[in-house]
């Protein structure tokens, strides 16, 4: 199993603009759609990575629990679906469906927004405050497919109970790491080239 980390984007970083479609519900969500929030989570997983696999529940739990304190929540896919059709909306809506995602789950099929966030793996997080700007990007927690060490979330929860009583996130931020994003072919990242 490959793995990639998050690339790190600095912190401070405006939150790229986006309008996505929603799959299982066939609405557009846009970033504007989240002004009034104290603070937006922006995640890139997909269907068949082991890695998203692995905290999927853990995900569930936790928007459940930050939804309600004001946290707005969002999921993006960017994988390729030509080459990986387990990711497709139709099998992402599926997804939402079964697993009961509480948050909408985009496709971003020109991989753009992708691009715009520096994505490199799913699952991928970005956390911004209220004035969208980048507070804490890394991982969900230390736990991995084949570790012991169980799914908490233990490092986005402290960010996120950061941001949303008015702190700075600690510096202290360890990448996210899973499967690299499914780029389509001549549409990788100059990082890549």
């Amino acid at each position: 199993m490959a793995q990639t980390a998050s690339i790190m984007l600095p912190l401070g970083t405006p939150a790229p603009s986006f309008s996505l479609p929603e799959p299982a519900t066939g609405k557009t969500v846009s970033l504007s759609d989240f002004q009034s929030a104290p603070a937006l989570l922006v995640m890139v997983i997909c269907n068949h990575c082991p890695f998203v696999k692995h905290i999927r529940q853990g995900l569930v739990q936790f928007a459940r629990d930050y939804q309600v304190k004001g946290l707005a929540i969002i999921a993006i896919s960017a994988n390729d679906v030509a080459n990986y059709p387990a990711d497709s909306p139709e099998k992402m809506a599926e997804e939402a469906k079964t697993f009961g995602y509480p948050f909408p789950y985009l496709y971003d099929e020109s991989q753009s927004v992708a691009k715009a966030y520096h994505a490199a793996c799913t699952p991928d997080f970005f956390l911004f405050d209220a004035d969208r700007k980048l507070i804490y990007r890394g991982q969900f927690d230390s736990s991995r497919p084949g570790n012991t060490i169980p799914v908490t979330g233990a490092d986005l929860r402290a960010a996120a109970d950061a941001v949303l009583a008015g702190r700075p996130a600690t510096a202290d931020q360890k990448p996210s790491i899973g499967c690299n994003i499914k780029w389509k072919a001549g549409n990788e990242p100059d990082r890549y080239r």
